[in-house]
């Protein structure tokens, strides 16, 4: 399968430090693979999302937070909310407004995903989630 990336738009983001990022991702060998057992490729790219579910207690949330990477079949993001393991999540990107509305669609589709694992950093829980449709 060929895969295309897509990046969306770049947003500033308040860093939350290069060392916490590069221990989480060295801690997180299991959600971060190496590119030669990956179908597609993934970036070390922070997105903000809104995370639209269902928690492990059944409660609906919508969490704003950030990817971890991402690619163009799916992504690891950083969530407070306890997910479970194929659970369906809506994933929504919040992009400022634009100068010229006109150029811009008026809404951009949420991109639904299963997570598959979950492993933990410390206190952060880390998703591993695959997009049931991959990006174009």
């Amino acid at each position: 399968m060929a895969c295309k990336m897509l990046l969306f738009c770049t947003i500033p983001l308040v860093p939350i430090g290069e060392s916490v990022l590069k221990n989480m991702l060295r801690e997180t060998k299991t959600l971060v693979a190496s590119p030669t057992n990956r179908r597609c490729p993934r970036i070390q790219l922070q997105i903000p999302v809104f995370v639209r579910g269902t928690d492990a207690a059944g409660s609906v949330f919508i969490e704003l937070t950030k990817t971890i990477n991402i690619s163009a079949i799916g992504a690891c993001i950083a969530c407070q909310h306890p997910l479970r393991t194929n659970e369906i999540v809506q994933l929504t990107i919040p992009a400022p407004s634009p100068v010229a509305p006109s150029l811009v669609p008026s809404g951009t589709p949420p991109i639904i995903a299963k997570v598959l694992r979950k492993d933990m950093v410390g206190d952060t829980s880390l998703f591993g989630l695959e997009f049931i449709h991959p990006l174009e």
